[in-house]
């Protein structure tokens, strides 16, 4: 009865609220935002509407009461789309521990809508502050079998390429410099293939971008161990990783104060510089949400101060 009450209300709700456009969620990076389907990770054309909907519901009653109308409701949809709706909206609020607890429940299931989203949401559960080192390394490479079993189930996913090359990125910290530049070959596969898949993915765009300017700045080092270890060792240019960050800015302005930062260094790396206050100054200026937003924002502050 208790159930059926709540269903009762959520319906009166949800009329309600359709009266009124949708917030959008901003579902921001590592937080890559965009999925597999040829949308964002959250607005696949085939559930733009239902999507809004759900949306609309979850932010007027909250998490906890959808989950039980949800449960109380008759009618179920096919795909798991009801459990992909639930996660990007635990997704999209930050919730990172019940989404690890909901995905977890499907482990071993063998869509990969499914299981690039457990990829994320155990990376993201491994770099909170409060989880110890040996749960982070457990998670980390946790992430990367979810990942990895992805990509066996849906080559053709562009999430999927982008988290499983996020994760190998992961695992190279425990696996010393030799492994770390061997994945690099892989990772820059994957990236690709993900930006082949979806061309207007801006955080693909600037994960690209992130590659060429680690390598175009690697250390005197590391680059005669490559040398050693490879006859063509990975290699790119500041000018290369600043198409990729030009790029996806382009795509999706002030998506990410990473990018804006990113743009300001290889700026400064190419010796431009009006071009690296332009764009530190808008790092340091966009509205911080997040720790990472105010970390980036330091470090503008501290390279403007620098010229």
């Amino acid at each position: 009865m208790a159930a059926a009450r709540v269903l009762h209300r959520g319906a009166s709700l949800m009329r309600t609220r359709l009266l009124f456009q949708a917030p959008r969620a901003r579902l921001g990076w590592w937080h890559p935002t965009h999925s597999g389907r040829g949308g964002s990770e959250v607005h696949g054309k085939s559930r733009c509407f239902r999507k809004g909907l759900a949306f609309s519901v979850l932010s007027y009653l909250g998490y906890e009461t959808y989950v039980l109308i949800s449960q109380s409701s008759m009618v179920h949809a096919d795909d798991h789309s009801d459990i992909l709706d639930q996660a990007d909206y635990l997704y999209g609020s930050g919730e990172t521990e019940k989404l690890c607890h909901l995905l977890e429940q499907h482990k071993n299931s063998d869509n990969a809508e499914l299981l690039w989203r457990l990829a994320r949401a155990s990376r993201d559960l491994a770099q909170l502050s409060q989880t110890s080192p040996e749960k982070k390394k457990e998670l980390t490479y946790e992430a990367l079998e979810y990942a990895k079993k992805a990509l066996e189930k849906d080559s053709s996913c562009f999430a999927v390429h982008k988290w499983y090359a996020i994760c190998i990125s992961d695992v190279g910290d425990y696996e010393g410099v030799k492994k770390k530049i061997a994945n690099a070959f892989v990772i820059k596969e994957h990236f690709q293939k993900a930006i082949e898949l979806n061309p207007k993915d801006a955080t693909s765009l600037h994960l690209m971008g992130i590659w060429c300017y680690t390598f175009a700045e690697m250390p005197w080092y590391q680059s005669k161990i490559a040398a050693v270890l490879f006859a063509t060792p990975p290699s790119s240019t500041y000018d290369e990783a600043l198409r990729y960050f030009q790029k996806a800015e382009d795509i999706e302005p002030n998506f990410y104060s990473k990018n804006l930062l990113f743009l300001g260094k290889t700026y400064m790396k190419l010796n431009n510089r009006k071009m690296a206050l332009l764009w530190l100054t808008k790092a340091k200026e966009r509205v911080a949400h997040t720790e990472e937003d105010k970390q980036v924002q330091k470090e503008a502050q501290e390279l403007l101060n620098s010229l």
